[in-house]
């Protein structure tokens, strides 16, 4: 219900900042649980990506630290996400997930290209996939990279590709995995050219820590 109360919210918070949106391949949507995989580019990507999947709701992962702030963490617990420890992944980085995709009917949103938690997630997607036997349906955004370019209603877009090919009978060893990853990064361009063939996206230098 909460869940349902914030989707609205962030709706209207959506529409104001940016009104309206554009979505391509969304018959490309399974009727079912899947895991949402895209490139990281933004940290209100994911926000979109929720709105494009309504009315099913999802679940994602945050680093832990977001979940000592008492607000916060009851917002993020009700909004089905769950903490992750980026220098020590456990093994509820796929149980949770898993149990989400398998009894909750939940779709997973996952960044696996990215290196926003741990080198060790970088075949979670695989795994969860294997596990889970839900399909990996590739995501992309395009649209402002700062927030000012949000505020000034630039074009957004939110692609949706056909499912990544994955033998679910088959043994998940490294070679799966990186024919997997391989595939995903490949949809993603391929959805991106469909968008805009000129579309390059340049990520912000990282930051020294």
């Amino acid at each position: 219900m909460f869940y349902k109360f914030i989707r609205v919210i962030a709706r209207g918070i959506v529409f104001i900042l940016n009104g309206r949106y554009k979505v391509v391949g969304k018959e490309n949507l399974p009727d079912k649980p899947f895991i949402l995989v895209a490139p990281h580019r933004t940290w209100w990507e994911p926000i979109f990506f929720a709105l494009v999947i309504s009315p099913r709701e999802a679940t994602f992962m945050a680093k832990k630290e977001l979940f000592k702030n008492p607000i916060l963490r009851f917002i993020l617990v009700h909004a089905h996400a769950f903490p992750v420890d980026r220098a020590h992944p456990g093994p509820s980085v796929i149980k949770t997930p898993v149990k989400a995709l398998k009894k909750e009917d939940k779709v997973l949103i996952m960044f696996p290209s990215g290196t926003r938690y741990s080198e060790q997630l970088k075949g979670g997607a695989s795994l969860i996939a294997k596990l889970s036997k839900a399909p990996l349906v590739p995501f992309v955004y395009q649209g402002p990279l700062s927030f000012g370019g949000l505020m000034k209603h630039k074009q957004i877009t939110i692609g949706v590709g056909p499912e990544i090919d994955f033998d679910f009978k088959a043994k998940l060893d490294e070679k799966q995995t990186k024919q997997v990853n391989d595939d995903m990064e490949k949809a993603w361009d391929r959805i991106d050219n469909e968008i805009d063939p000129s579309f390059e996206y340049i990520p912000p230098e990282k930051k020294n820590k």
